[in-house]
């Protein structure tokens, strides 16, 4: 990637706001838009926790307290994010409960956990920040999906609650993407397949992994930065992953 590359975020956006900033891919995400010069960044987890810098402003938030989600537009209104990054999801749950291989293995309760984090918890994300997008600016929301979650790409079945919670999550960027361009022309709504990153989400599943399949998390918040950049408003809607290739619906 060429400096002029790195340098294009920095240039273009002056305030970003990032979901999930104590996971893997959202901290090394919140570094990644301080290095390239973004002037204010919003970082919001569950504990507060972000990383330090003078440009980094840490906020809390929690997807079972919708009112924390629409507390942050608030503190956001003055200076709105002319970019949204939703880096939240789970894979497996707290109490160690792993994506089912079989029907036989649903459970109610946890199917609602997961959606509560990968599909619900996004598009309150969602609802309270898009309507502080410009009507005449580029404003781009994107969210962490991932390759399982598409529909038409899915071959070998199983993970039912994940696979589901990203799908119904590539529907709901898709459903915005419509609503949305039709005030807010310039808007890009998408979601991103980072690909298999070194964060705690994929730990449990990386031993089979082939040689060279496993991306640092720096490394994907430069791919998802850079892809964050490319994409178009004729884009909007639709998922792509880390290298820019759109992933089937």
């Amino acid at each position: 990637m060429s400096d002029a590359q790195e340098q294009s975020i920095g240039a273009s956006v002056t305030s970003a706001a990032v979901f999930g900033a104590s996971g893997g891919i959202g901290h090394a995400l919140v570094k990644e838009l301080a290095d390239r010069g973004v002037d204010r960044i919003y970082a919001g987890s569950r504990s507060g926790n972000a990383p330090g810098g003078e440009t980094i402003i840490p906020f809390r938030f929690d997807y079972e307290d919708p009112a924390s989600i629409e507390a942050t537009a608030n503190i956001m209104a003055e200076h709105p994010p002319q970019l949204v990054i939703v880096a939240t999801g789970v894979l497996t749950l707290p109490d160690g409960t792993g994506p089912e291989r079989s029907y036989k293995q649903l459970d109610g309760v946890t199917m609602a956990r997961v959606l509560q984090a990968n599909t619900i918890g996004p598009a309150l994300v969602a609802k309270a920040m898009l309507p502080l997008f410009d009507r005449k600016q580029r404003s781009v929301f994107a969210a962490l999906s991932a390759r399982v979650g598409s529909i038409g790409d899915n071959g070998i079945g199983g993970w039912h609650s994940y696979r589901a919670s990203k799908a119904a999550l590539n529907m709901l960027v898709k459903n915005f993407a419509i609503e949305l361009g039709r005030t807010h022309k310039q808007a890009v709504l998408a979601s991103l397949h980072p690909g298999t990153v070194d964060t705690a989400l994929s730990e449990p599943f990386q031993s089979n992994l082939p040689d060279g399949q496993l991306t640092g998390a720096q490394e994907a918040a430069r791919n998802l930065l850079s892809v964050i950049e490319g994409l178009t408003p004729e884009q909007s809607g639709h998922q792509f992953d880390w290298k820019g290739e759109r992933v089937p619906d």
